[in-house]
């Protein structure tokens, strides 16, 4: 039986190199874990964090919903919706609810607006695995129960919208102007949570984790928001802080337009919609914008990486642009449609899978000049953006820094060790090391040689952060997946099944990029004029999604766009989102469902 690659890889290479470079991610680049995780249930860590300005701990769920004994495993499975409808039937804050039927209905409208089974199956006897972000009050609801399972995605976004300079992102004093105050005296200074907190008390927050106050006699709390409170108020406090790594890095995306665009776009929708929008649809169009920008920041973190590993240099920022992807209006009932945007999408996921080498080069490097004495790092900046860190290292790779030649050496000389010792048990690894031809540059050969050491796992990792990003298969989501073969169909195996995907427009992600984008710019009030070709033009650049125009590189005949193109505008005007009296281009413009609010 072949060896374990880590305990051949640890045999020769230092141990704390192998403990450091062992792993998927690499924070300077992209602060997020490569795994999946639950978009839905990012806001309410966000509340947490903007509220407390710590990360989040445990909390008092399956203390107060589990029997208490046995093992967590046990009591999480104890967890379900039925028993949170029971005990808070049995409150006195619920009367009524005394039967059997009155219980289930209240089970059913915790699982409708509050909680989400395991594997989102349906059942009030299944085990709770998150909570939902109808009131600022699911920030009490410690589910996950570990953050980490949220990937860090939620510090990244609290990172970005906070603006922050410095390592990590921290309490501001009130007197500061800005958007997103963190651990503020008042909701009012954030406007998230500000927009997510009817019926609690805004004068001022005590800081604790009992110092939220919810004002019984407020008649603006809707049935969902009412019922999250309740179950907030059964746990009796928020959770407490993560003991050991609280803080709130303030890495962000090396995609530093991408990361920009997300804040603002957030900031400018919150702010004019939170106040007229229904409850119910404005926390769609709400994961709709984070899911848009999410994906805006990951395709255009692959684009900026690709380039480095040509080149060794960042992208200016100005010139950093998203993948460009053609977008299936028809949301997969044109088979045309939905083939060619699966194409597109399989070429981006192509490009994906070249991000790993290059993130094992990039911490390669990043250990060898870390441990470099020679190296001055006093003045480098890794925060906010760790651009000047990433183009120090570019030197390195490219032989334009003092010490490249040296770590190169070194480099060269564990690849021959290491391929003299994977020999037997994996001959590909030790090929792909000692394949000059192929690669002269050792620093490549040995992260190609060490990425798939680490096994399948790594790349089924990185596609469920893809797939968890794009809020895929979900109404509101940006992209569906479909079980597809390759070759005909007397040769159909199980090898030849794939996922196709396809990034589509859901009628929420339509709701939300038509209102943010008659919006006008910087913080006026009110609704611009946008035309339908505006429009289609602003969101290929902003996004690199593309309706009426093909992808560079990529072939689409004339007649499926302008089919594309129709389907899309049928749909807006099905949504009362488009507005035109004849067929004339300059004639068909957008118009809001809903009017923002106007402010001074």
């Amino acid at each position: 039986m072949p060896s374990s690659a880590r305990v051949i890889v640890e045999g020769v290479l230092p141990r704390q190199m192998v403990n450091y470079i062992w792993s998927a991610n690499y924070d300077k680049a992209l602060p997020i874990t490569h795994n999946d995780f639950e978009l839905s249930a990012i806001l309410p860590a966000v509340f947490y964090m903007f509220r407390f300005g710590q990360r989040r701990g445990p909390g008092n769920f399956l203390k107060t919903f589990a029997s208490g004994g046995g093992t967590i495993q046990k009591q999480r499975s104890e967890a379900t919706v039925s028993k949170v409808g029971n005990t808070l039937a049995s409150s006195p804050c619920f009367t009524g609810f005394n039967d059997s039927v009155k219980k289930a209905i209240l089970g059913d409208l915790l699982l409708c607006f509050c909680l989400e089974n395991i594997r989102h199956d349906l059942g009030r006897d299944k085990q709770i695995q998150r909570v939902a972000p109808a009131h600022y009050m699911a920030s009490w609801v410690d589910l996950p129960l570990k953050s980490a399972h949220l990937r860090f995605a939620p510090e990244m976004m609290v990172a970005m919208l906070a603006n922050q300079k410095g390592e990590t992102v921290t309490p501001e004093a009130s007197s500061k102007r800005t958007w997103f105050a963190v651990a503020a005296e008042s909701p009012e200074d954030n406007l998230l949570l500000k927009a997510f907190s009817q019926g609690m008390d805004r004068s001022r927050l005590v800081a604790n984790l009992v110092g939220d106050h919810f004002l019984e006699n407020d008649e603006s709390v809707g049935l969902d928001q009412l019922l999250m409170v309740r179950l907030a108020q059964q746990l009796e406090s928020a959770p407490q802080k993560l003991r050991g790594e609280s803080t709130i890095s303030n890495q962000r995306p090396i995609a530093e337009q991408a990361s920009r665009n997300f804040s603002d776009d957030i900031r400018r929708f919150i702010r004019a919609y939170a106040e007229v929008i229904p409850r119910q649809t404005f926390l769609d169009l709400l994961e709709a914008c984070v899911a848009t920008g999410m994906t805006n920041i990951l395709t255009s973190v692959v684009n900026v990486l690709l380039k480095w590993s040509e080149t060794g240099n960042i992208i200016e920022r100005q010139q950093q642009q998203p993948a460009d992807i053609l977008v299936d209006c028809s949301n997969g009932l044109d088979s045309q449609l939905r083939g060619l945007a699966e194409r597109s999408m399989d070429d981006l996921m192509r490009r994906i899978e070249k991000i790993p080498v290059i993130l094992m080069i990039l911490r390669l490097l990043d250990h060898a000049a870390t441990n470099n004495k020679k190296i001055d790092k006093s003045a480098i900046q890794f925060h906010p953006y760790a651009t000047e860190w990433l183009e120090l290292l570019g030197d390195i790779l490219y032989e334009r820094h003092s010490e490249a030649s040296k770590i190169s050496l070194r480099m060269e000389v564990y690849g021959e060790d290491l391929a003299t010792a994977l020999r037997d048990d994996y001959p590909d690894a030790a090929d792909l090391l000692q394949n000059e031809q192929g690669q002269r540059n050792p620093v490549w050969r040995l992260a190609r040689a060490l990425t798939p050491l680490m096994g399948t796992n790594a790349r089924r990792n990185t596609i469920g952060m893809v797939d968890s990003t794009l809020n895929i298969e979900k109404p509101n989501g940006l992209a569906r997946k479909r079980n597809t073969t390759r070759g005909s169909h007397s040769t159909r195996n199980r090898r030849q099944m794939r996922q196709a995907r396809s990034i589509v427009f859901t009628d929420p992600v339509l709701d939300y990029l038509v209102h943010l984008h008659l919006l006008p710019a910087g913080n006026k009030p009110n609704v611009r004029p946008i035309s339908l070709r505006e429009f289609l033009t602003q969101i290929r650049e902003r996004y690199g999604f593309h309706v009426d125009e093909a992808p560079p590189g990529m072939s689409v005949s004339n007649d499926l766009l302008r089919e594309n193109r129709t389907i899309l505008e049928r749909r807006l005007r099905d949504l009362g989102l488009l507005v035109g009296v004849n067929d004339a281009e300059a004639m068909k413009r957008l118009q809001p469902r809903f009017n923002p609010i106007r402010r001074d």
